[in-house]
């Protein structure tokens, strides 16, 4: 079989036994905890990785747009959950994948959730919906402090033609957290406020089923916590470097790793990698533990990172390497880089290079990359 010396650069490589490890970490942290797992697959955009989430034990996927439903809905997933305020004009494809899984979204404004209604109704069908809550993040959602969020559920419960499940929430804003005790804060916080919602909610007769969170860095915490059914991380999956800088893993579990060449080094504190922003990505690292900078990670040797080169400028097909002390690299040279946020690094790919250690043992294509609808 193949190497990985055996192929050109830059390459998109999954490392198979710690991919089969993270899977099978979350799988059974959800299952200690009691709930249910529903990963989110914007992380890899691939119908092969699904489908060995759902054989370790999730009971669907989480997407983000209706065409990844509908790639994931082609390799098999029978329970596919999109969690995005998406528009009824989204009303006939939504229909179409409703013939062959059991999906379901999220609401957060009235109109919207209305439109929703008349659609179904129309066709004489149900959808399942959950009512989108901002606990933090501030990006989409029903913020309970500042509108009155038991009103809004209660609404959407009484409208035809949808069928209310219960509360969806994200808890991003643990990425801006500053120790692993503010990230248990948030995680507990958002539990509160889902647990608090869910109580008032019963106390006007609607009952909710389903209370499901999602975020990487509280997704262990979460599933030790009540009140909450289902967890949705998507990141854990890969890893990166910002979850590293969160404390959540080590560098040995970064399955996504880049690997490039050096392809010039015209001064003595300078090098350039074949791996611009069309590889790595523009993202910056997050995380309280180390410094943040750069544009990935140069690993050493030793597989822990080179303290003397700092990846400080993309260009689209350029990596330029900051070098501040002795290397060993010269012009043509491999080296192992961990992206700052996988995520976007594998929808900028056609496909993963699968190894373990050097072999090369297959390659996947990313099937849902680049869908914008």
């Amino acid at each position: 079989m193949p190497t990985l010396a055996d192929l050109q650069t830059p390459l998109v490589v999954i490392d198979a036994p710690a991919l089969q490890r993270n899977i099978a970490r979350m799988a059974e942290a959800a299952a200690a905890g009691g709930k249910r797992l529903r990963p989110h697959g914007k992380t890899h955009k691939s119908g092969w990785i699904a489908r060995q989430q759902v054989a370790a034990g999730a009971i669907g996927m989480t997407c983000a747009k209706p065409g990844e439903a509908e790639v994931f809905a082609a390799a098999g997933i029978d329970d596919i959950r999109i969690a995005y305020p998406i528009s009824p004009t989204y009303a006939p494809r939504v229909l179409s994948l409703m013939d062959g899984v059991r999906l379901s979204t999220i609401v957060d404004d009235l109109g919207v959730a209305q439109g929703w209604s008349d659609a179904m109704a129309a066709a004489g069908r149900r959808l399942e919906v959950l009512v989108k809550i901002d606990v933090g993040t501030h990006r989409c959602g029903v913020d309970p402090t500042q509108r009155d969020a038991i009103g809004f559920i209660e609404t959407v419960s009484r409208m035809p033609g949808l069928d209310l499940r219960g509360l969806l929430s994200h808890a991003g804003h643990s990425y801006g957290a500053s120790s692993l005790d503010h990230v248990r804060d948030i995680a507990g916080a958002e539990a509160a406020m889902m647990q608090e919602l869910v109580a008032g909610c019963a106390a006007r007769g609607v009952l909710l089923e389903e209370v499901s969170v999602g975020s990487t860095p509280t997704a262990r915490l979460s599933a030790g916590l009540p009140g909450i059914t289902e967890l949705r991380p998507g990141n854990y999956v890969f890893h990166d470097r910002t979850q590293v800088g969160l404390g959540v893993v080590e560098w040995q579990d970064c399955a996504l790793r880049v690997h490039a060449s050096v392809t010039s080094f015209p001064a003595p504190d300078r090098l350039v990698l074949d791996c611009g922003s069309k590889v790595l990505s523009s993202d910056g690292a997050r995380g309280f533990a180390g410094a943040a900078t750069g544009f990935g990670v140069v690993l050493g040797p030793d597989g822990q990172p080179d303290p003397g080169l700092v990846i400080e400028r993309l260009s689209e097909e350029h990596g330029v390497v900051r070098v501040t002390g002795p290397t060993r690299l010269r012009i043509g040279d491999r080296v192992t880089v961990i992206p700052n946020h996988a995520c976007v690094v594998a929808n900028l790919s056609n496909g993963y290079t699968v190894v373990e250690g050097e072999t090369v043992v297959e390659t996947q294509k990313v099937e849902a990359r680049g869908l914008v609808n």
